[in-house]
């Protein structure tokens, strides 16, 4: 099997990254200037996000710039600080704690698998072995009470947390035969800049022309023309940057676009309907304006791995086995 060890970055990738840190100045002088016209108006939590969003791409173009294993680290410590926050919001059994450790070590091996190249492992080790296991090392405890959803909530934070969004890291480690274009890191940021213009644009197109919510029981904030701006501006930007950054023809990437649009959706307010449950708003403190990792990443939990395999199947079949 042909894996991708280097840390090649293509000339588009570079552009692109470049052309993303100078929308964030045209965001940044744009912000300032609306707080000096508009000094009664306080603009602390755009500037916060905008704060935010600098940390995020900075540290992100860091780690896909450095040499292998960098990437792999950065996601798996990315999954690593999603599954703390969410194991800090869902109620645990003391009697579980040693439990946890196994958890925590399935995120190492996760990756590890990445690391060597092992496709098959790293596809069913958490859907098949972990699934297996851990209900194996709480019934050690002996404690039936609360079972179910102890184990039910475990198996859906390692699943969310860390197997949907290895998918990010397996990314660049995908062949370059399949891109020759801009390689896996190519595909890794076409995925990331779609997934988040997403997200801006269904916010965006929500504030300005929102008038029926969708379901209003779960994210009030979600509304039919937010969705729709999402949907257009995702798939015209899917199929405007896949020559720049991928191997994906006019259909493909107008499929990928119109999937990530909607899926990417489907990933936030699935995030938001455990929220909700909890009576939070956010889910945690790290992102200032934005909320914790799993607020920020909830899209992707949907996003990543049906790019993935959508992108495999279609470019990369019988490369990875």
């Amino acid at each position: 099997m042909e894996i991708n060890m280097g840390i090649n970055i293509a000339t588009p990738v570079l552009y692109t990254l470049a052309g993303i840190f100078g929308l964030l100045a045209i965001a940044t002088m744009i912000t300032f200037g609306l707080a000096l016209s508009h000094w009664d108006t306080d603009y602390s939590e755009l500037k916060a996000r905008i704060k935010s969003w600098w940390v995020m791409v900075t540290i992100f173009s860091l780690a896909i710039l450095l040499k292998h294993p960098v990437p792999i680290v950065f996601f798996m410590v990315l999954s690593f600080i999603a599954l703390r926050e969410y194991l800090s919001l869902i109620p645990t059994r003391f009697s579980d704690r040693r439990v946890l450790l196994w958890a925590y070590l399935a995120i190492v091996l996760q990756y590890f698998w990445i690391y060597i190249g092992w496709y098959g492992m790293f596809l069913i080790f958490i859907p098949l072995y972990m699934f297996l296991l851990l209900p194996m090392r709480m019934l050690l405890n002996g404690e039936t009470e609360g079972f179910l959803n102890a184990i039910g909530t475990l198996h859906w934070g390692l699943m969310l947390n860390v197997y949907t969004i290895s998918h990010l890291s397996y990314l660049i480690m995908l062949p370059l035969s399949g891109n020759p274009i801009a390689g896996g890191t190519g595909l890794l940021v076409y995925l990331l800049l779609l997934t988040e213009i997403n997200d801006i644009s269904q916010y965006i197109f929500g504030k300005l022309f929102g008038r029926h919510k969708i379901i209003p029981k779960v994210s009030p904030n979600k509304t039919v023309e937010g969705l729709l701006g999402g949907v257009l501006t995702t798939t015209g930007l899917a199929i405007a940057l896949a020559p720049w950054l991928t191997p994906f023809d006019l259909i493909h990437s107008a499929c990928l676009g119109l999937l990530l649009s909607l899926t990417g959706f489907i990933g936030d307010v699935n995030i938001s309907a455990v929220k909700r449950d909890l009576g939070i708003k956010d889910s945690g403190t790290i992102l200032p304006g934005h909320g914790g990792i799993l607020d920020r990443i909830d899209s992707l939990t949907y996003t990543a791995p049906l790019f993935f395999h959508f992108t495999v199947y279609f470019y990369y079949q019988g490369q990875l086995l």
